[in-house]
């Protein structure tokens, strides 16, 4: 699932999911939002990569590597070895 951006797939009750945006959202990090409590293909491709679970936050990156439910050292982790 190549994208030009990373793309989140959450819920805005989830409190992961608040935390993961606002890590992208305070360093200028664009990402695509896909909330899958009104998207059903999101929701189904949360539960396809998470062995039949709905796991929040699911993160896509341009690399086409996934997060789950990541907490903000791995998410630092994940930026800064992107970086050029």
């Amino acid at each position: 699932m190549p994208e030009d951006k990373i793309v989140m797939y959450g819920a805005d009750w989830c409190s992961d999911t608040r935390r993961a945006k606002r890590f992208f959202e305070q360093r200028d990090i664009p990402y695509k939002w896909v909330d899958i409590q009104s998207n059903r293909e999101g929701q189904n491709f949360v539960k396809e990569v998470n062995g039949g679970k709905s796991i929040i936050p699911t993160i896509v990156f341009t690399d086409g590597s996934i997060l789950v439910e990541p907490s903000n050292a791995e998410l630092t982790e994940k930026v800064d070895s992107q970086d050029p």
